[in-house]
Parts: structure tokens; sequence; C-alpha cells
């Protein structure tokens, strides 16, 4: 079977799909931002990469959430609520823990499974 990594450097790819799953880096937004603003950027560029992968939200499997503080839990999940318009949610998972930088509040990480080539 083959991998396919799509935006790969020196240290990650921001995709790689096998076996009919695409899974995703961690996305992150715009420094600074407030934590909705930053969830928007990073959902942008999940959808954004599923698509050049081949796929969507539609078939998303699962997410983890990461939150530098959860005070922002209820902004960040206002903003995915809106996004996963309650269909087709995946599992999901949300936790509290030190970014990158002090200026990144979410991050998001999914996998997703490719449309049925049949």
């Amino acid at each position: 079977m083959t991998i396919e990594r799509l935006h790969s450097g020196p240290r990650m790819s921001q995709a790689v799909i096998h076996s009919g799953i695409v899974y995703l880096a961690g996305q992150v937004g715009a420094p600074g931002e407030s934590a909705a603003a930053q969830t928007r950027a990073v959902l942008a560029s999940v959808d954004k990469l599923l698509g050049e992968a081949g796929t969507s939200r539609d078939r998303l499997l699962t997410a983890t959430i990461w939150l530098a503080d959860m005070a922002d839990f209820a902004a960040m999940n206002a903003v995915w609520e809106e996004w996963i318009a309650g269909a087709n949610a995946p599992t999901r998972a949300t936790g509290e823990v030190r970014l990158a930088t002090d200026d990144y509040k979410v991050e998001v990480i999914v996998t997703a499974a490719l449309p049925d080539r049949g």
C-alpha cells in the first residue's frame, strides 16, 4: 500500500494518506488571536487539507483538540459546533496543554476517511 504525504517538510507533513485514512498534523491559527478566531482559522485549514486529500469534514473519524487554557473551552466549542453543524460528528477529546508558543490557544488534530472507491 502506498503512503502519500502532503505539504512535507524536513520535520513533518501536514497530511499523510494511507489505507483510506487521512491523518492531519496539528493545525494552529494566527498567534495572538482570540481562541474563537484561532479555532475558525484552524478549521479552515482542516477543510483545505481534507479537500486536497480528497475528503471532507463529513468523513471525520476522530478529533483531538488541545487548548492552552480550558477557560477557552466554551469559545472553541461555539465555533466547533457551528462548523460541525450537528452532523457526522467524530469522536473527540479535548485537553489542556502547553502549546508550541504562548501565542497559540488552540491546536486541532483530525483523521478522516477517504470516500469509498468502488
